[in-house]
């Protein structure tokens, strides 16, 4: 028999020093005493041999685990490279339901998009998140993200003042940029209506956000337009940017405060009595 055959029977009946040979003349494992071995059919044989190798207890539970932590491991891996391409600002990978301080009163929406995404995805159901400055949506619009990226689906996070930049710096190859935007299972658009609004400007958020409803997957917009605003455009420029958001958006309104400043005035406040503890020394 070749190397090659002698291979196939190895690692399964190879013996451990408490393993032993039952009555029927197969080989046992000491720990779970389930056969290591079984007979193939009467009559049957292989490469000479009357026995193949068979999973005990013991086996089936290590591979099992090295199964388990080798999928694990991919799956980090994958995460990780969803993240890494998916956000524009590494800040953004601590946008999640975990380190949420409670504060938004909409989070639970986030909580809900997650939860039923299959549908959303389906359905091509995408948000509006509008509201005053420092108020969450982009922390919400982040905590979906990285959920759906832990999900191992592909997100990408954000704003038209990058696009505008990428799109001018590589004028040949605009088509095929938007396209490969478009080909994130959720894009997310951060801070619309902060971009300049040049006629050429304008041009591209409109075929970017175009692309993206005849991609027929969802979008997810934060914006501190009102839905007035948004509702009645100023000009026809404007209105079939907005008339297409609203079509693939649902709007959700922030109704909190402003969560920057309050955050601002307890680190002040911190300041002031880590400087009055230090006096007092």
């Amino acid at each position: 028999m070749c190397d090659y055959d002698n291979a196939i029977f190895r690692l399964a009946t190879e013996a451990e020093p408490e393993d032993y040979t039952g009555e029927d003349g197969l080989l046992y494992c000491g720990s779970c005493r389930q056969p290591k071995e079984a007979y193939f059919a009467e009559g049957k044989t292989l490469f000479g041999r009357d026995r193949h190798p068979k999973e005990c207890n013991c086996q089936r539970k290590r591979r099992e685990m090295l199964e388990a932590a080798d999928r694990e491991q991919k799956h980090r891996e994958e995460v990780e490279r969803l993240k890494r391409i998916g956000f524009t600002d590494p800040a953004m990978r601590e946008w999640t339901f975990g380190n949420d301080n409670g504060k938004c009163p909409q989070m639970c929406y986030a909580r809900e998009y997650v939860e039923c995404w299959e549908l959303m995805k389906a359905e091509n159901h995408g948000l509006i998140l509008w509201g005053s400055v420092g108020t969450g949506k982009s922390y919400f619009a982040g905590c979906i993200a990285n959920a759906l990226m832990e999900r191992e689906v592909s997100v990408r996070m954000t704003n038209f003042a990058a696009i505008l930049n990428d799109l001018a710096a590589s004028f040949k190859d605009r088509n095929e940029y938007i396209s490969r935007l478009c080909s994130f299972t959720l894009l997310i658009l951060d801070d619309f209506g902060m971009e300049r609004g040049t006629e050429y400007g304008l041009e591209q958020v409109y075929n970017v956000i175009d692309s993206r409803y005849r991609s027929g997957k969802p979008l997810i917009v934060t914006t501190n337009l009102t839905l007035e605003e948004l509702q009645n455009p100023e000009d026809t420029a404007h209105a079939r940017i907005y008339d297409r958001l609203l079509e693939m958006c649902c709007p959700v309104f922030f109704t909190g405060g402003n969560i920057r400043k309050s955050t601002a005035q307890a680190k002040m406040e911190r300041l002031k009595m880590l400087l009055n503890r230090k006096e007092s020394l």
